[in-house]
Protein backbone atom coordinates (compact mmCIF):
# COMPACT_ATOMS: atom_id res chain seq x y z
CA UNK A 1 0.00 0.00 0.00
CA UNK A 2 3.14 2.16 0.68
CA UNK A 3 4.46 1.77 -2.29
CA UNK A 4 1.79 2.11 -4.48
CA UNK A 5 1.20 5.43 -2.91
CA UNK A 6 5.00 6.82 -3.36
CA UNK A 7 4.14 5.61 -7.38
CA UNK A 8 1.30 7.63 -7.94
CA UNK A 9 1.71 10.39 -5.47
CA UNK A 10 3.51 13.05 -6.94
CA UNK A 11 4.79 15.94 -4.86
CA UNK A 12 5.95 19.79 -7.13
CA UNK A 13 6.36 23.40 -6.67
CA UNK A 14 3.24 25.69 -7.43
CA UNK A 15 0.74 26.59 -9.72
CA UNK A 16 -0.99 23.10 -9.34
CA UNK A 17 -3.95 24.32 -11.57
CA UNK A 18 -3.63 23.01 -15.67
CA UNK A 19 -4.61 25.78 -18.11
CA UNK A 20 -5.00 25.44 -22.00
CA UNK A 21 -3.41 28.77 -21.25
CA UNK A 22 0.58 28.11 -21.78
CA UNK A 23 3.31 30.52 -22.49
CA UNK A 24 3.55 29.54 -26.43
CA UNK A 25 -0.45 30.40 -26.42
CA UNK A 26 0.07 33.34 -24.53
CA UNK A 27 3.20 35.16 -26.71
CA UNK A 28 1.45 33.62 -29.82
CA UNK A 29 -1.49 35.98 -29.38
CA UNK A 30 1.24 38.96 -28.41
CA UNK A 31 1.78 37.96 -32.16
CA UNK A 32 -0.90 38.57 -33.46
CA UNK A 33 -1.44 41.72 -31.31
CA UNK A 34 0.92 43.39 -33.15
CA UNK A 35 0.05 42.37 -36.46
CA UNK A 36 -2.40 46.04 -37.30
CA UNK A 37 0.67 47.72 -35.93
CA UNK A 38 3.24 45.86 -38.23
CA UNK A 39 1.04 46.01 -41.89
CA UNK A 40 0.54 49.82 -40.73
CA UNK A 41 4.40 50.39 -40.33
CA UNK A 42 5.13 48.29 -43.82
CA UNK A 43 2.36 50.64 -45.42
CA UNK A 44 4.00 53.53 -44.09
CA UNK A 45 7.95 52.94 -44.51
CA UNK A 46 8.02 50.31 -46.90
CA UNK A 47 9.34 46.97 -47.83
CA UNK A 48 12.28 47.20 -45.28
CA UNK A 49 9.80 46.99 -42.00
CA UNK A 50 9.47 43.40 -43.30
CA UNK A 51 13.46 42.43 -43.58
CA UNK A 52 14.05 44.17 -40.20
CA UNK A 53 11.27 42.36 -38.46
CA UNK A 54 12.72 39.48 -40.22
CA UNK A 55 15.99 40.36 -38.75
CA UNK A 56 15.79 41.12 -35.39
CA UNK A 57 13.21 37.89 -34.78
CA UNK A 58 15.82 35.67 -36.00
CA UNK A 59 18.99 36.90 -34.21
CA UNK A 60 17.20 36.66 -31.20
CA UNK A 61 15.72 33.07 -31.61
CA UNK A 62 19.54 31.82 -32.75
CA UNK A 63 20.74 33.81 -29.67
CA UNK A 64 18.41 32.23 -27.49
CA UNK A 65 18.97 28.65 -29.18
CA UNK A 66 23.11 29.20 -29.01
CA UNK A 67 23.04 30.55 -25.27
CA UNK A 68 20.64 27.71 -24.11
CA UNK A 69 23.01 25.29 -26.24
CA UNK A 70 26.27 26.25 -24.87
CA UNK A 71 25.17 27.04 -21.07
CA UNK A 72 23.25 23.14 -21.33
CA UNK A 73 20.38 24.74 -20.27
CA UNK A 74 16.41 23.03 -21.65
CA UNK A 75 15.83 24.78 -25.04
CA UNK A 76 13.19 27.48 -25.21
CA UNK A 77 12.65 28.84 -28.32
CA UNK A 78 9.65 27.14 -28.65
CA UNK A 79 7.26 29.21 -26.30
CA UNK A 80 7.97 31.73 -28.81
CA UNK A 81 9.16 34.59 -26.47
CA UNK A 82 11.85 35.03 -28.46
CA UNK A 83 9.89 36.23 -31.32
CA UNK A 84 8.17 38.51 -29.38
CA UNK A 85 11.07 40.34 -28.14
CA UNK A 86 12.45 40.56 -31.47
CA UNK A 87 9.26 41.73 -32.67
CA UNK A 88 9.30 44.68 -30.26
CA UNK A 89 12.81 45.22 -30.62
CA UNK A 90 12.21 45.98 -34.05
CA UNK A 91 8.93 48.23 -33.13
CA UNK A 92 11.25 50.49 -31.08
CA UNK A 93 13.90 51.67 -33.54
CA UNK A 94 13.36 53.51 -37.11
CA UNK A 95 13.51 51.08 -40.19
CA UNK A 96 16.34 52.92 -41.63
CA UNK A 97 18.77 51.30 -38.92
CA UNK A 98 21.61 49.29 -39.72
CA UNK A 99 20.88 45.46 -39.07
CA UNK A 100 24.21 45.00 -37.67
CA UNK A 101 23.21 47.29 -34.81
CA UNK A 102 19.83 45.55 -34.42
CA UNK A 103 21.16 42.04 -34.06
CA UNK A 104 23.28 43.98 -31.09
CA UNK A 105 20.30 45.20 -29.86
CA UNK A 106 18.85 41.56 -29.60
CA UNK A 107 21.98 40.09 -28.33
CA UNK A 108 21.76 42.96 -25.22
CA UNK A 109 18.06 42.15 -24.95
CA UNK A 110 18.28 38.08 -25.02
CA UNK A 111 21.55 36.86 -23.93
CA UNK A 112 22.00 40.05 -21.26
CA UNK A 113 19.13 40.83 -19.50
CA UNK A 114 17.27 37.88 -20.14
CA UNK A 115 19.36 34.83 -20.58
CA UNK A 116 22.22 35.91 -17.87
CA UNK A 117 19.17 36.26 -15.18
CA UNK A 118 17.88 32.85 -15.79
CA UNK A 119 15.33 33.25 -18.99
CA UNK A 120 11.80 33.89 -19.22
CA UNK A 121 10.43 34.87 -16.17
CA UNK A 122 13.42 36.01 -14.14
CA UNK A 123 14.32 38.97 -16.04
CA UNK A 124 14.49 42.47 -13.75
CA UNK A 125 14.06 44.24 -16.88
CA UNK A 126 11.90 44.64 -19.56
CA UNK A 127 14.71 43.03 -22.20
CA UNK A 128 13.24 45.02 -25.43
CA UNK A 129 13.13 48.38 -23.37
CA UNK A 130 16.69 47.71 -22.00
CA UNK A 131 18.15 46.62 -25.22
CA UNK A 132 16.63 50.15 -27.26
CA UNK A 133 17.71 52.17 -24.40
CA UNK A 134 21.47 50.64 -25.14
CA UNK A 135 21.25 51.07 -28.81
CA UNK A 136 19.69 54.31 -28.19
CA UNK A 137 22.76 55.65 -25.58
CA UNK A 138 25.15 53.88 -27.72
CA UNK A 139 24.66 54.89 -31.14
CA UNK A 140 22.24 57.81 -31.21
CA UNK A 141 22.76 58.91 -34.65
CA UNK A 142 21.23 55.86 -35.88
CA UNK A 143 18.59 55.59 -33.41
CA UNK A 144 17.32 58.87 -33.93
CA UNK A 145 17.31 59.91 -37.79
CA UNK A 146 14.29 59.24 -38.36
CA UNK A 147 12.14 58.25 -41.84
CA UNK A 148 9.83 60.13 -43.28
CA UNK A 149 6.76 58.58 -44.61
CA UNK A 150 6.95 57.49 -48.04
CA UNK A 151 4.16 60.24 -49.15
CA UNK A 152 6.09 62.90 -47.69
CA UNK A 153 9.41 62.10 -49.10
CA UNK A 154 11.25 63.91 -51.31
CA UNK A 155 14.15 63.90 -53.38
CA UNK A 156 15.76 65.85 -51.02
CA UNK A 157 14.23 65.12 -47.94
CA UNK A 158 13.97 61.67 -46.68
CA UNK A 159 14.44 61.39 -42.74
CA UNK A 160 12.76 64.33 -40.14
CA UNK A 161 12.24 64.54 -36.67
CA UNK A 162 9.22 63.20 -34.82
CA UNK A 163 6.46 64.83 -33.64
CA UNK A 164 8.38 65.19 -30.04
CA UNK A 165 11.06 66.06 -31.76
CA UNK A 166 9.25 69.12 -33.72
CA UNK A 167 7.59 69.87 -29.70
CA UNK A 168 11.14 70.10 -28.40
CA UNK A 169 12.53 72.67 -30.64
CA UNK A 170 13.38 70.56 -34.15
CA UNK A 171 12.53 72.00 -37.39
CA UNK A 172 9.25 71.12 -38.91
CA UNK A 173 5.74 70.82 -39.04
CA UNK A 174 3.72 69.25 -35.90
CA UNK A 175 1.23 66.71 -37.40
CA UNK A 176 -2.53 66.39 -36.94
CA UNK A 177 -3.71 64.41 -34.29
CA UNK A 178 -5.75 62.47 -37.25
CA UNK A 179 -2.06 61.95 -38.91
CA UNK A 180 -0.86 60.62 -35.71
CA UNK A 181 -4.03 58.45 -34.95
CA UNK A 182 -4.01 56.47 -38.39
CA UNK A 183 0.29 56.78 -38.23
CA UNK A 184 1.45 59.08 -40.52
CA UNK A 185 4.18 60.29 -39.23
CA UNK A 186 8.22 59.16 -38.88
CA UNK A 187 9.11 57.82 -35.55
CA UNK A 188 10.15 54.19 -34.54
CA UNK A 189 8.04 51.39 -36.84
CA UNK A 190 6.14 49.98 -34.45
CA UNK A 191 4.81 53.40 -32.55
CA UNK A 192 3.41 55.30 -34.95
CA UNK A 193 -0.39 54.55 -35.33
CA UNK A 194 -2.58 54.81 -32.52
CA UNK A 195 -5.23 52.86 -33.75
CA UNK A 196 -3.13 49.53 -34.78
CA UNK A 197 -1.66 50.02 -31.31
CA UNK A 198 -4.86 50.72 -29.63
CA UNK A 199 -6.80 47.71 -31.55
CA UNK A 200 -3.68 45.30 -30.67
CA UNK A 201 -4.28 46.17 -26.97
CA UNK A 202 -7.92 45.75 -26.91
CA UNK A 203 -7.73 42.45 -28.38
CA UNK A 204 -5.05 41.88 -25.72
CA UNK A 205 -7.61 42.41 -23.04
CA UNK A 206 -10.67 40.87 -24.41
CA UNK A 207 -8.48 37.67 -24.56
CA UNK A 208 -7.39 37.82 -20.81
CA UNK A 209 -3.57 37.59 -21.73
CA UNK A 210 -3.20 41.62 -20.02
CA UNK A 211 -5.02 43.60 -17.61
CA UNK A 212 -6.45 46.83 -18.02
CA UNK A 213 -4.85 48.72 -15.29
CA UNK A 214 -1.41 49.27 -16.59
CA UNK A 215 -2.47 50.65 -19.99
CA UNK A 216 -5.73 52.99 -18.46
CA UNK A 217 -3.30 54.07 -15.52
CA UNK A 218 -0.10 55.21 -17.67
CA UNK A 219 -2.49 56.94 -20.49
CA UNK A 220 -4.41 58.68 -18.30
CA UNK A 221 -1.49 59.72 -16.37
CA UNK A 222 -0.04 60.88 -19.40
CA UNK A 223 -3.01 63.10 -20.24
CA UNK A 224 -3.73 64.22 -16.77
CA UNK A 225 0.08 65.54 -16.26
CA UNK A 226 -0.35 67.15 -19.94
CA UNK A 227 -3.55 68.72 -19.84
CA UNK A 228 -2.26 70.14 -16.53
CA UNK A 229 0.72 71.25 -18.36
CA UNK A 230 -0.94 73.38 -20.85
CA UNK A 231 -0.37 71.08 -23.36
CA UNK A 232 -2.34 68.69 -25.80
CA UNK A 233 -3.12 65.56 -24.25
CA UNK A 234 -4.42 63.62 -27.03
CA UNK A 235 -1.42 64.72 -28.67
CA UNK A 236 0.97 63.03 -25.95
CA UNK A 237 -1.14 60.22 -25.78
CA UNK A 238 -0.69 59.26 -29.37
CA UNK A 239 3.07 60.82 -29.56
CA UNK A 240 5.94 58.93 -29.06
CA UNK A 241 5.97 54.70 -27.43
CA UNK A 242 3.41 55.86 -24.69
CA UNK A 243 0.88 53.31 -27.13
CA UNK A 244 2.98 50.48 -27.86
CA UNK A 245 4.63 50.89 -24.01
CA UNK A 246 1.33 50.91 -22.21
CA UNK A 247 0.12 47.69 -23.78
CA UNK A 248 2.68 45.61 -25.10
CA UNK A 249 6.19 46.65 -22.96
CA UNK A 250 4.52 47.77 -19.19
CA UNK A 251 2.18 44.90 -19.15
CA UNK A 252 4.92 42.25 -19.15
CA UNK A 253 4.50 39.85 -16.40
CA UNK A 254 7.73 39.44 -15.12
CA UNK A 255 8.85 42.78 -14.91
CA UNK A 256 5.45 44.50 -13.41
CA UNK A 257 3.68 44.17 -10.54
CA UNK A 258 1.41 40.89 -9.56
CA UNK A 259 -1.04 42.62 -7.38
CA UNK A 260 -3.96 45.10 -9.15
CA UNK A 261 -2.75 48.14 -6.61
CA UNK A 262 0.56 47.41 -7.76
CA UNK A 263 -0.35 47.42 -11.22
CA UNK A 264 -2.10 51.49 -10.96
CA UNK A 265 1.13 52.67 -8.96
CA UNK A 266 3.38 51.12 -11.76
CA UNK A 267 0.75 52.36 -14.39
CA UNK A 268 1.24 55.99 -13.10
CA UNK A 269 4.71 55.61 -12.21
CA UNK A 270 5.00 55.00 -16.03
CA UNK A 271 3.01 58.04 -16.77
CA UNK A 272 4.51 60.28 -14.51
CA UNK A 273 8.03 59.41 -15.47
CA UNK A 274 7.30 59.73 -19.24
CA UNK A 275 6.06 63.40 -18.53
CA UNK A 276 8.87 64.57 -16.24
CA UNK A 277 11.21 63.41 -18.87
CA UNK A 278 9.48 65.11 -21.69
CA UNK A 279 8.37 68.30 -20.13
CA UNK A 280 11.87 68.95 -18.53
CA UNK A 281 14.50 66.34 -19.58
CA UNK A 282 17.04 66.83 -22.67
CA UNK A 283 15.14 63.98 -24.38
CA UNK A 284 12.12 64.55 -26.17
CA UNK A 285 11.00 61.01 -25.47
CA UNK A 286 10.76 59.08 -21.89
CA UNK A 287 8.42 55.91 -22.26
CA UNK A 288 11.45 53.38 -22.06
CA UNK A 289 13.32 55.08 -19.38
CA UNK A 290 10.02 55.38 -17.69
CA UNK A 291 9.36 51.41 -17.84
CA UNK A 292 12.80 50.61 -16.91
CA UNK A 293 12.85 52.53 -13.85
CA UNK A 294 9.28 51.39 -12.94
CA UNK A 295 10.82 47.79 -13.86
CA UNK A 296 13.64 48.11 -10.70
CA UNK A 297 11.20 49.44 -8.30
CA UNK A 298 8.36 46.48 -9.12
CA UNK A 299 9.78 44.29 -6.24
CA UNK A 300 9.31 47.18 -3.79
CA UNK A 301 5.73 47.88 -4.67
CA UNK A 302 4.82 44.24 -4.51
CA UNK A 303 5.90 44.47 -1.36
CA UNK A 304 4.04 46.97 -0.39
CA UNK A 305 1.11 45.67 -1.67
CA UNK A 306 1.60 42.60 0.03
CA UNK A 307 2.00 43.91 3.34
CA UNK A 308 -1.09 46.30 2.47
CA UNK A 309 -2.99 42.67 2.16
CA UNK A 310 -1.72 40.34 4.33
CA UNK A 311 -0.38 42.97 6.97
CA UNK A 312 2.95 42.65 8.75
CA UNK A 313 5.32 44.14 11.12
CA UNK A 314 6.45 47.97 10.75
CA UNK A 315 10.51 47.81 10.48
Amino acid sequence: MENKANDTLIVSSAPHLVSEVDTSRIMGTVILALVPSFFVSTYVFGFRVITLTLVCIAACVTLEYLFNKITKKKQTIGDLSAVVTGMLLAFNVPSNLSYIIAIIGCFVAIVIVKGLFGGLGQNVANPAITARIVLFLSFTTQMTTWPLPRGQQTADVVTGPTPLGILKGANGVLPSNTDMFFGFIGGSMGEISAIALLIGGIFLIWRGIISPIIPVSFIATVAVIALAAGQDPVFHVMAGGVMIGAFFMATDYATSPILPLGKLIFGIGCGCFTMIIRLFGSYPEGVSFAILLMNIITPHIDNFCERRIFGGVKS
